[in-house]
């Protein structure tokens, strides 16, 4: 049983590996023998996190990974134990409950600790330990009891994080926000891209302040050191350590524009599902979720419910997984013919249909769709004689999109709110059957929230969005910085908070409110609040 294990760690009763440290065996528990660990480098080097929380509890998560960004990132191919705490204070006077994980190799030696027993709608914090190593501190918030009466939900949405086009600053931001209650990650979390010295943008190139490790993501040892990078990160480890988060993703986190079993190359199916199954593994070892969502293959179930009360259900979408090929050969502001055609998916018939009944059953005051892609139907090249869409978005698929709204609009679903990510900018708008003929009361409202880096710096609004936001009335603001969205919701009104920074490129940036539009209940025009 015992062996030397890479140059840091060795499995030994009798001796320690001088300087590097060493795992001595533990003794077998069951039949499954577990290392006990010391470590020369701190093990817990990609933070932690909660996610998913429920009225009893939450998941806790953490990863071992005292050499991020090496083949297998310092550990060695055994089970390490590693104990939990949660508490009912900071200072981990009074622990609530307590117990032991199994890192795994098969999973990257992450642990995902589902809690339960706690109270409800209060805050709790968690830590780990592994061998005589103690992780930070995190801070999570149980749900309210089920139908409970709430006069308040404060959240965070927020996404779209490219490593290399900019700091993660908006997240230290986000983290010192008061009172959140949870934070939506609508997806984005890593970029698959290969490292590169310079960015072409839109503006010509920009030397990108740091740089990906490695090439583009493939295998399994690519993702993995992929999200270790990101998860490095300081500000990034803050946000996660100050409140729950509901995740979700969008392309990035396995390949650019990808629905379903097609990618953007032409890869055949087949062979594009390995890449898939080597993502959806990764995603799953690196985020708070539940065994419910234990990847299967290349699948995951992630579209989901969380309540707070009778103020807000949210319903948790996956926009990737169940569509079809994007229209007019997926290029941006193309116009063709291909928006309405039948067979068309954006959820899939399963997704659809539990969502539909989600909305049509809730009792709570608000119901919100926390999901990626764009639902107004923008016209993104202002001509008469054509109307042109971004494919990637629920624009390119008019019969789910009319579905949808049609839905919510004949069942009479009042108080339907939008949460999307994707464009790398903030937008609010109102939903209409037609953009093209935004007439008459809105259906609902979709605010969506810019990226945390991608895009650079940006400005106050790129020249083609002030002659697009002309051309398209049920869009009432945009705005082209970095930053994140706050949700203030209570049973009279819906207010989101447009938080952005004067620049992502350099530290210390500064961070202010660019706009704050609220919708009233029963009315979901966008006013200034």
């Amino acid at each position: 049983m015992s062996r030397i294990l890479e140059k840091r760690y060795a499995l030994s009763r009798r001796r320690l590996i001088q300087s590097f440290g060493a795992l001595a065996a533990m003794p077998l528990l069951g039949r499954e023998a577990l290392a006990q660990p010391i470590f020369a480098t701190y093990p817990f080097q990609l933070g932690i996190a909660a996610g998913d929380p429920a009225p009893d509890g939450f998941v806790i998560w953490t990863r071992l990974a005292p050499d991020p960004l090496e083949v297998g990132y310092g550990m060695p191919s055994q089970p390490v134990e590693v104990q939990w705490e949660v508490a009912s204070d900071g200072g981990f006077r009074t622990i609530v409950q307590k117990g032991t994980a199994v890192a795994r190799p098969e999973l990257g030696h992450s642990v995902h600790v589902e809690v339960a027993g706690l109270e409800p709608a209060r805050p709790y914090w968690y830590r780990f330990v592994a061998g005589k190593e103690r992780s930070l501190t995190g801070r999570a918030r149980t749900t309210p009891a089920l139908g409970a009466d709430l006069a308040r939900v404060r959240f965070a949405s927020a996404g779209c994080q490219h490593y290399e086009q900019g700091l993660f600053t908006a997240w230290r931001k986000l983290a010192a926000e008061p009172d959140l209650d949870f934070v939506f990650c609508y997806g984005d979390y890593i970029y698959e891209y290969r490292g590169e010295r310079l960015w072409n943008s839109p503006g010509g190139p920009i030397e990108n302040i740091r740089r990906h490790a490695g090439g583009e993501m493939y295998s399994l040892d690519d993702y993995r050191r992929r999200y270790a990078q990101y998860k490095m990160d300081a500000d990034l480890q803050a946000a996660h350590a100050a409140a729950a988060w509901f995740t979700t993703w969008d392309d990035h986190e396995t390949e650019n524009n990808w629905v379903g079993s097609i990618d953007e190359n032409g890869t055949p199916p087949a062979i594009f599902n390995l890449r898939r199954q080597v993502a959806a593994q990764a995603y799953y070892e690196n985020m708070p979720l539940r065994a419910r969502s234990f990847p299967v293959g290349p699948s995951l179930q992630l579209y989901r419910k969380a309540s707070y009360g009778n103020l807000l259900d949210l319903n948790l979408l996956d926009t990737r997984q169940y569509r079809t090929d994007q229209p007019c050969g997926d290029r941006w502001g193309q116009a063709c013919n291909e928006l309405g055609r039948e067979g068309a998916e954006v959820l899939g018939a399963a997704q659809e249909r539990w969502l539909m009944d989600s909305l049509s059953g809730s009792r709570a005051r608000w119901k919100a769709l926390a999901q990626q892609i764009m639902v107004m139907d923008l016209d993104r090249v202002p001509d008469p004689a054509t109307f042109a869409v971004n494919p990637d978005s629920w624009a390119g698929y008019n019969r789910p999109r009319d579905r949808l709204l049609r839905f919510i609009r004949d069942r009479r679903i009042e108080n339907a709110v939008v949460l999307t990510g994707d464009e790398h900018q903030n937008y609010a708008g109102e939903l209409h059957l037609d953009g093209r003929n935004p007439e008459g009361r809105p259906i609902a409202t979709e605010f969506v929230a810019t990226s945390i880096s991608s895009g650079g710096n940006g400005n106050d609004q790129r020249p083609d969005m002030v002659e697009i936001q002309k051309a398209n009335p049920q869009l009432k603001f945009n705005n082209n910085q970095r930053g994140y969205l706050i949700c203030d919701v209570t049973p009279e009104r819906w207010q989101s908070e447009f938080r952005v920074l004067d620049r992502v490129t350099e530290r210390n940036g500064a961070i202010s409110t660019r706009a704050r539009l609220a919708v009233a209940a029963g009315d979901p025009r966008i006013v200034s609040a």
